[in-house]
């Protein structure tokens, strides 16, 4: 195996004389350079796996040097070293797409560490996946991308039903898309030009959400100081998209039923009937069918939404179309500024084998996440998450135990769910962890749902959810 190169440029020489002692080694081959200038001439000739350099210097300085390389090599890797605690050259140098931060003087062993994991993202750059994006102009005008045979017949099915004006139902897990399909079947539809307006059905209180569908007549409740026209009414003659339309109140149920019946309303606090030409989408993650069966879903309702219905699968059950995701969330962010363009081989096996619990949106966000926080052009590994990347994972073995009920504890349950999830793909293990996780937090926030939303990192109706999904209220006697 060919050595590897590694540059120090400092006008120190007790520092170079230092770097040449801690790194005289079979595998790396140590270069000098006294100034900003020399390494400038150097690096082209030399074409080092790494650049550790010094930020204050005679002549140009790291940090205007570290630009000059970026014009030179983009992806080569950078350290900059100081003896100074300056926080703007920090925020500058990694601003600037330098791998990492030093002070003097070294912790050898961490610094060791640290140029033995620079230097294997060097190697990583190497291995870049070249796109050859099999993605069309018209398809950065949508948000939904696919070749896999699941997504193909999702978008016959958006086809058939833009031709079409009747009501639809969308299903599928959180983040698969489901309000972007909406979107898309009205884009395509006969109303079109019309308004397309969408309701998060869970996200506003009871109280409110009449009031926002349907409007309020002043006077109608208390704070009700002006009139109000609702989503109804300013949709005339085109689409609602009635988001997880599970969690709506039977009340507010009936309310939809009869509109969908008769294409009136009327206003809360009001006398008068109303015409309204609205199609209806809604959507959901829950399965209606067993929530008619419970008797927590009108059944008359259903029905009526699921004229024609979307299954929209998850990502982990379509995992051929990852890259093609990855590549246009990539060109996506590339369109308004200067953002790394390529992804490392082992990097994008990475996003292929994750689990992905939040879908499509969790995988938007990590591309945003990575662009932002990335070292150099091509994404690497060391630049996902950890719950991704694997790093500072901890074993199984050394996690804490399962009974204590402690902060430590639910920390270190919820490293485990993520690793567990990618192996286990029928969910049966994450879903045990994943109640216990949840079991665990409300134990030790005494009952507190707030609390214990907040420290497992989700929201409070989140939170509901599981409490509902497992059973937990009556184990914890949670009312």
């Amino acid at each position: 195996m060919s050595k590897s190169k590694l540059l120090v440029v400092d006008d120190e020489e007790d520092v170079r004389y230092s770097f040449q002692r801690i790194f005289d080694s079979a595998e790396i081959e140590l270069a000098t350079a006294a100034s900003g200038e020399e390494a400038l001439k150097v690096i082209p000739q030399l074409k080092p796996d790494l650049v550790m350099m010094d930020i204050r210097m005679g002549g140009i300085s790291g940090l205007e040097t570290l630009r000059r390389i970026r014009q030179l090599d983009s992806k080569l890797p950078v350290i900059l070293m100081t003896a100074y605690r300056t926080t703007q050259a920090a925020i500058e140098g990694m601003k600037l797409g330098a791998f990492d931060y030093l002070l003097k003087p070294f912790d050898v062993p961490k610094l060791k560490e640290i140029v033995h994991s620079a230097l294997k993202a060097a190697r990583d750059m190497k291995q870049v996946v070249s796109y050859k994006s099999d993605l069309q102009a018209e398809d950065y005008e949508v948000d939904i991308v696919g070749h896999s045979p699941a997504m193909q017949e999702v978008f016959k099915l958006i086809g058939q039903l833009a031709a079409s004006d009747v009501t639809a139902l969308i299903t599928g897990e959180s983040g698969t898309g489901k309000e972007r399909v909406a979107l898309e079947i009205h884009r395509h539809s006969q109303r079109s030009q019309q308004k397309f307006l969408a309701v998060n059905c869970a996200a506003i209180p009871e109280q409110l959400l009449e009031s926002e569908l349907f409007g309020h007549e002043r006077g109608a409740f208390t704070g009700a100081t002006n009139q109000r026209v609702g989503k109804f009414e300013l949709c005339n003659h085109g689409t609602l998209f009635l988001d997880e339309i599970g969690d709506m109140t039977a009340a507010t149920q009936t309310k939809i039923l009869r509109v969908l019946q008769s294409r009136t309303f009327q206003r809360v606090g009001g006398n008068e009937e109303i015409k309204s030409d609205v199609r209806i989408i809604a959507a959901t993650n829950k399965n209606l069918e067993r929530a008619v069966a419970e008797r927590q879903f009108r059944e008359d309702l259903f029905y009526r939404l699921n004229v024609m219905r979307i299954q929209l699968p998850p990502l982990r059950e379509r995992r051929e179309d990852i890259p093609l995701l990855v590549d246009y969330f990539l060109r996506k962010l590339c369109k308004t500024s200067r953002q790394p363009v390529s992804i490392a081989a082992a990097t994008l096996k990475l996003l292929e084998n994750h689990h992905w619990p939040g879908n499509v949106r969790e995988l938007e966000n990590v591309i945003h996440r990575v662009v932002a926080l990335s070292k150099g052009t091509p994404i690497l590994p060391s630049d996902l998450p950890p719950e991704i990347s694997g790093a500072g994972v901890m074993p199984v073995a050394e996690s804490p135990g399962i009974g204590e009920g402690s902060a430590t504890e639910v920390a270190g349950l919820a490293r485990q769910l993520f690793q567990w999830a990618r192996r286990d793909p029928q969910r049966k293990i994450i879903s045990a962890v994943e109640r216990e996780l949840v079991i665990q937090a409300m134990k030790e926030c005494g009952g507190n749902q707030v609390q214990a939303a907040r420290l497992l990192g989700i929201t409070r109706a989140t939170l509901r959810k599981r409490l509902e999904k497992f059973s937990i209220q009556r184990e914890l006697n949670i009312t």
